[in-house]
Parts: structure tokens; sequence; C-alpha cells
């Protein structure tokens, strides 16, 4: 994987070179999976990918929200947002990461 962003060709060279599918195949692997995720996250269900994290929609309510320059109140309607929640596993994974990287 290079540089600090991990792209869609990362992870289906990633593929290829673990599972030993062609690139093309790689490809089209990663894309299907993220087109199940992608579909089942606007269907408003929750994917839970076992230990790395867990995708949910909600829905947030109107709101007043102030315009930080002029001080304005303006109304913010309501729309569904996705949360991210990382896994335990994920989490001390990063912990462990940043713990290493001091040492």
């Amino acid at each position: 994987m290079s540089g600090t962003t991990v792209t869609r060709a990362d992870l289906a060279d990633a593929v290829c070179r673990r599972v030993g599918l062609s690139r093309t195949e790689s490809a089209s692997l990663v894309e299907m999976i993220l087109d199940e995720v992608c579909d089942a996250i606007v269907k408003g269900e929750t994917v839970k990918l076992s230990s790395f994290a867990t995708f949910h929609v909600r829905n947030k309510t109107e709101r007043i929200g102030r315009n930080p320059k002029t001080g304005e109140e303006v109304p913010i309607s309501p729309r569904r947002v996705m949360t991210f929640k990382a896994s335990n596993v994920l989490k001390k994974k990063i912990l462990d990461g940043h713990r290493s990287k001091k040492s």
C-alpha cells in the first residue's frame, strides 16, 4: 500500500498478491464488496464488519444552528447521516501502532 492514502487500486493489488487472482479479478472483487456495503448503508441497514467497524445510518432531527461569522440563527433541516464505530480490535491495533512509533 503506497503513501498515506489507501485507494481501491491499493486494495485490489493487496487482494491480487494475497489471493492470487488477476488484477482485473481483484479490482472487480473489491468493487463488488464496496458496492454491497454502500447498497446496504443506503437502504438504512447496519453493516458490521467483525474485527473492523460498524457502519450505521441514523436520522438527525431539525435543529437551530448559528452562522459563526454573523451569529445569525439558521434552521438545519432533518437529514440522515452515516456513523462509523471502530471495533475494539481496530482500536487496539491503532493504539499499539501509536505506541510502537513512540518507542
